[in-house]
């Protein structure tokens, strides 16, 4: 949503409405998880209650056990009485094959089955007395486990000839069917949504939770909180989106502080411009006032020197406006460098001799030292003069009558250090970290009649930067030295030599 300005201020962005917790993507998710679970456990529990029930097939469905228990010693009587020589386990298996498990014991302790296994000792016992006809005492009664089975007397013309057993009904199918029935019962149905529940709370709370960090930060980050920054817990996606999150902060802060600098170095030329251009051109004015002013008669040679003052400094008004000029193309890199191989020995020797008369006139000795080896670099000729020629300058002016200014060059590491020192007082350690910046002059007393721009060692730092190279100053009492790097590589050297073939 885009927020509209108000007077020219950017309006702070409304802050995000709570979300409700049945809103929350999490609890979706949750909710979403658990009722499958469910939706599966009922859906198993439908079907294994339809094969169990497919599986179980009684005969005489819906009897009593007792009812059913009766009905078939009737019908084994009636059997043993039309042929007392039946074969029970036969009759058993083919009448009775798929109902429930049932026994048949006669005298004298023989065990018939439709095929449902075997008797327990127990149940065996106790029915062998009862057929007898004998009792146990407490001691000796034998103990049963489980639910008790259901009998019925096989009677046969009136005489008892055995029993009819049917044990605990168990559940049908494989004991898998069986013991997965019990775990999906209603209490295990209970106990697995509890279960689901909690695995649901453990996957999602801490994503939750990260995302939750990951929002609040956002949002200080939104309102201008450049220090916000997201946990990098894990390594999740969540984890890497956070540091993703925190290096754009970090990005931004750069920039921010980037910009900061950039509008303070702003307001500071624009002070220090308006600061060295107000100087000539107040006092242009001045003069050019009092030769207007018509009360006041001047001579010749009074008008004169006004004129020459003025001249000066409309010239002095005029090289700081190039130089500033020249600065903001070298810093802003328009207009491309010609870079190309020349001796640097015939370049010392023009900028000393540009020198030459004011050197003698103020007894300083200018000399140039430049072996064989250091003699053909590449660099942009009429750049690199500039920068000898600005360093030369600021050497000569502060160097006293009698002292030395010395040109040297040397390759050192694939690269051309030119050197410009000189005797001069040297420059105060405060005041070392500053002297390439615009318009900072070390005698703020003699900044209002310098001629200089200002802007010399700005403009040779400019020019230097532009070469990939670096610039440095060192100064004690009495020395003071300016390095120059400029990197020199082969392919440059190649470059240049078929550029000028």
């Amino acid at each position: 949503m885009a927020i509209a300005p108000h007077n020219g201020v950017m309006a702070a962005p409304e802050p995000m409405p709570a979300v409700r917790w049945y809103r929350s993507v999490y609890f979706r998710i949750g909710f979403v998880f658990v009722v499958f679970v469910v939706a599966v456990v009922l859906a198993q529990n439908a079907i294994f209650g339809l094969m169990m029930a497919r599986t179980a097939a009684p005969a005489f469905p819906g009897r009593p056990p007792n009812n059913l228990a009766a009905i078939l010693a009737a019908d084994v009587g009636s059997a043993l009485a039309d042929d007392p020589h039946l074969d029970i386990d036969t009759y058993l298996r083919s009448q009775y094959r798929s109902a429930r498990p049932l026994f048949v014991m006669l005298k004298g302790g023989r065990v018939a089955s439709n095929g449902a296994g075997e008797l327990s000792d127990a149940v065996r016992v106790s029915i062998e007395a009862a057929l007898d006809g004998r009792t146990f005492d407490a001691a000796n009664e034998p103990r049963i486990e489980g639910p008790p089975s259901v009998t019925a007397p096989i009677q046969v013309d009136g005489e008892l000839r055995g029993m009819v057993i049917l044990p605990p009904m168990a559940p049908p199918g494989s004991p898998f069917v069986r013991d997965l029935t019990r775990i999906l019962s209603l209490p295990g149905t209970i106990v697995l949504v509890i279960g689901t529940t909690i695995a649901a709370a453990l996957i999602f709370a801490p994503a939750r939770r990260k995302l939750q960090s990951l929002e609040r930060a956002t949002e200080r980050l939104g309102s201008g909180d450049l220090s916000a920054r997201a946990p990098e817990v894990g390594g999740d996606e969540i984890a890497r989106v956070a540091h993703a999150f925190n290096r754009m902060a970090a990005e931004l802060t750069i920039r921010s502080e980037a910009l900061r600098t950039s509008d303070r170095l702003r307001r500071q030329m624009l002070a220090d411009v308006s600061h060295e251009l107000k100087t000539p051109l107040t006092a242009m004015r001045g003069y050019l006032e009092t030769l207007r002013m018509a009360g006041v008669e001047l001579d010749i040679a009074a008008r004169d020197r006004y004129l020459a003052t003025i001249e000066r400094e409309t010239l002095r008004l005029d090289r700081i406006v190039q130089d500033l000029l020249d600065l903001a193309r070298l810093e802003n890199d328009f207009g491309a460098l010609e870079v190309r191989l020349f001796s640097l020995r015939r370049l010392f020797e023009h900028v000393v001799q540009r020198h030459e008369r004011e050197a003698q006139v103020r007894h300083v000795d200018v000399g140039l030292a430049v072996p064989d080896d250091a003699d053909q670099i590449v660099a942009d000729p009429e750049r690199l003069e500039q920068v000898i020629e600005n360093l030369t300058a600021n050497a000569l002016r502060h160097t006293p009558s009698g002292g030395s200014i010395q040109l040297s060059a040397r390759v050192r590491d694939a690269a051309a250090v030119i050197q410009v020192e000189d005797s001069g007082e040297g420059i105060a350690p405060e005041h070392l970290p500053f002297v390439f910046e615009r318009f900072y002059k070390v005698d703020a007393a003699r900044a209002s009649t310098s001629a200089r721009s200002g802007l010399g060692l700005s403009i040779a730092k400019a020019i230097v930067d532009r070469h990939r190279g670096t610039i440095e100053v060192a100064s004690a009492p009495g020395r003071t030295v300016f390095t120059v790097s400029l990197p020199q590589s082969l392919d440059q050297v190649a470059q240049s030599l078929s550029t000028n073939l």
